[in-house]
């Protein structure tokens, strides 16, 4: 089939024609809709207190998003805590690192990155096994991280201090869409939540990371597309792979 249409499942980018979903469109004729599918809540500060986590019994702090990052800050207000200047921030990426700035003066904090993935961070975070660690996080996360800080024998606390929630999709139109693009296992649900009745029947799904790969696959819908991959590391270029691949099937018949 031929791709006319795609809903993505975030926010817009500010600079649509300049971003890589706009160059997107225009090189192969789309139309490309965005709509968040899920939202986030930040988790106040009573029901925090019932996790009886003190925020002063840590030296450092691991970012996995800007979400931990604003919401961390959030919840150390509402609980009266003055992050101290010696705080040590272990984050997922240098842009996550950079965001930090919107809260403390960068160049006078200890502020450490990886590269993209946690298992990049997690070779900085082994150098500093004296600190005690704490990890911001949504209810839905993934797994995967606190077994490998606990593998490496890492003093750390999860503490969920935001939750991801369904967004209210009404008035999104799924059968005008040629293909769906999701982030997050929570935007399966999400669908699932808004179109108790949807039948995926021709639609193309996409996803990137594999716990929202796994999602749709464990929903009982079939993916088409998944990213990220050695040939394909952004959700564009997966998209573009596909198109192309597509194109080829049709030409050969």
């Amino acid at each position: 089939m031929k791709i006319k249409s795609i809903l993505v499942s975030q926010p817009q980018p500010v600079d649509f024609e300049k971003s890589p979903y706009g160059e997107l469109a225009k090189k192969y004729n789309l139309t490309i809709d965005f709509h968040k599918f899920i939202k986030i809540e930040g988790v106040p500060a009573r029901e925090f207190r019932q996790e009886r986590i003190s925020l002063t019994d840590y030296s450092a702090v691991i970012m996995t998003s800007r979400n931990s990052v604003d919401h961390y800050f959030r919840i150390a207000k509402e609980m009266r805590f003055e992050v101290p200047e010696t705080m040590k921030y272990f984050c997922i990426s240098e842009s996550t690192a950079y965001y930090l700035q919107k809260y403390v003066q960068y160049r006078k904090r200890k502020i450490f990155y990886g590269k993209q993935n946690f298992n990049d961070l997690l070779d900085v975070i082994r150098k500093h096994k004296e600190d005690k660690f704490l990890l911001p996080c949504s209810d839905i996360h993934k797994e995967s991280m606190a077994e490998l800080l606990e593998q490496n024998k890492i003093d750390f606390t999860k503490a969920v201090i935001y939750k991801t929630v369904g967004a209210n999709l009404k008035g999104v139109k799924l059968e005008n869409y040629d293909m769906i693009v999701f982030f997050s296992p929570a935007g399966i649900k999400s669908l699932q939540k808004n179109f108790p009745k949807f039948k995926q029947l021709e639609t193309i799904f996409g996803a990137f990371g594999e716990s929202t790969g796994d999602a749709i696959k464990e929903a009982g819908f079939n993916l088409h597309i998944n990213a990220p991959t050695k040939s394909s590391p952004s959700m564009t270029m997966a998209i573009e792979e596909f198109i192309e691949s597509e194109a080829k099937k049709a030409r050969k018949k």
